[in-house]
């Protein structure tokens, strides 16, 4: 029984910073400049995305990659190159939001 729950414990903590790891992903590629987990600033909040997308990280990595227009409003997202080593990890993380 302790080996089961030494092995849940560190299922979680990989998960838990492989979470951490892609959120910070972002962070060091500006996306929080203009989104965040909640509050709505520029863009849509990572949770409306995930959302909207229905968890679909291949439509959220091509946002990031080719830019987005007219889905959130007025304001568009620019293609993201700096974000596209990045983009596959970061849609992976966003689409994995509840």
């Amino acid at each position: 029984m302790k080996i089961l729950t030494a092995a849940f414990a560190a299922a979680a903590l990989i998960a838990s910073s492989s979470v951490l790891a892609d959120e910070a992903l972002a962070k060091k590629n500006g996306c929080a400049a203009c989104h965040d987990m909640s509050a709505k600033k520029v863009g849509p909040t990572w949770k409306d995305i995930a959302a909207k997308t229905k968890g679909d990280a291949a439509t959220i990595t091509a946002a990031i990659e080719k830019g987005s227009k007219g889905k959130y409003g007025k304001i568009p997202m620019p293609p993201q190159p700096k974000a596209k080593g990045d983009a596959a990890a970061i849609a992976k993380w966003i689409a994995s939001i509840k």
